[in-house]
């Protein structure tokens, strides 16, 4: 996602500095591509930069491109730079990554995306954005050329929750179609016309139109990962849990991708749950539940 919206940036005009990614070699091509230095540590790039943009995996890699205890963080030469996050985080992740930039002069927003690959490359992205809104202000010319929607949630963590709902009922209407197809195969019900009919009744969503053909014709290429799936489940889940909510289909989707990570299936697209609903794939027979 990160170096297709950098593509996008650099082709509407943006100056760009510099990139890093852990990978190293992931930073080398889009350096070379872009003409871009390739930093070695995440203070590199604020060095190099006024805003910076980030797009990490989880909590965990967030905090640790803005620890306090690395000199070689971002929060080094935070003073005076802005710092769009686009990743999906828990809202307290960002409570405390705000708190840690703003106590060394710099401004921090989350602007949570919705959208793919595809999406990021063409800047048609959905973004929620959360912060102050001096700094939302400030960061605007920037979210306008990634995407087409740009939404003001709140404060800070307001739209990491918003996000975070997105997916969890994204991910649970990917497992139900899953279910579908998986059934209709078994009942020898072209799959095709299913889709179809589904596509023109109640069964009808917006991961039918992405992810249905993937399911019948086994393509997992990966464009939003079961593990990334599995993630922002378990952050919904959390919330529900912290307001005393029971979530059971959220629950058992997230059960689901667990169980296809457990196979070794993480980092195949979402759409391979279908994977564990098709008799004749890895199998969904009544001593899996």
């Amino acid at each position: 996602m990160g170096a297709n919206m950098a593509r996008c940036l650099n082709e509407r005009g943006f100056h760009l500095t510099s990139v890093y990614d852990r990978h190293s070699a992931t930073a080398v091509d889009l350096a070379v591509e872009l003409s871009l230095h390739q930093a070695h540590t995440p203070a590199e790039v604020a060095d190099r930069s006024s805003v910076v943009i980030t797009v990490v995996s989880d909590d965990t890699a967030m905090r640790t491109i803005f620890s306090a205890a690395d000199p070689t963080s971002l929060l080094g030469s935070a003073q005076g730079r802005l710092f769009v996050n686009c990743a999906t985080l828990s809202p307290q992740t960002h409570h405390d990554i705000e708190g840690l930039v703003t106590a060394q002069g710099g401004l921090y927003l989350e602007a949570c995306m919705a959208g793919s690959i595809t999406q990021a490359r063409q800047g048609t992205l959905y973004l929620m954005c959360g912060g102050s809104p001096e700094v939302y202000t400030r960061a605007k010319v920037v979210l306008d050329a990634l995407g087409t929607t740009v939404r003001y949630i709140g404060q800070t963590g307001e739209a990491a929750k918003v996000k975070a709902l997105v997916n969890m009922v994204m991910n649970s209407n990917t497992a139900a179609l899953a279910e579908g197809l998986g059934l209709g195969a078994a009942l020898g019900i072209d799959l095709t016309l299913l889709r179809e009919v589904f596509s023109q009744t109640g069964a009808a969503s917006r991961v039918l139109e992405t992810d249905g053909d993937d399911m019948q014709q086994r393509a997992h290429d990966c464009y939003f990962s079961a593990a990334h799936a599995a993630k922002d489940s378990a952050i919904a889940l959390d919330l529900a849990q912290q307001a005393g909510l029971s979530l059971p289909v959220a629950q058992a989707t997230l059960a689901q991708y667990r169980r296809l990570m457990a196979l070794g299936k993480g980092e195949l697209d979402k759409s391979a749950i279908a994977e564990l609903t098709f008799i004749d794939r890895l199998g969904s027979s009544s001593t899996h539940g």
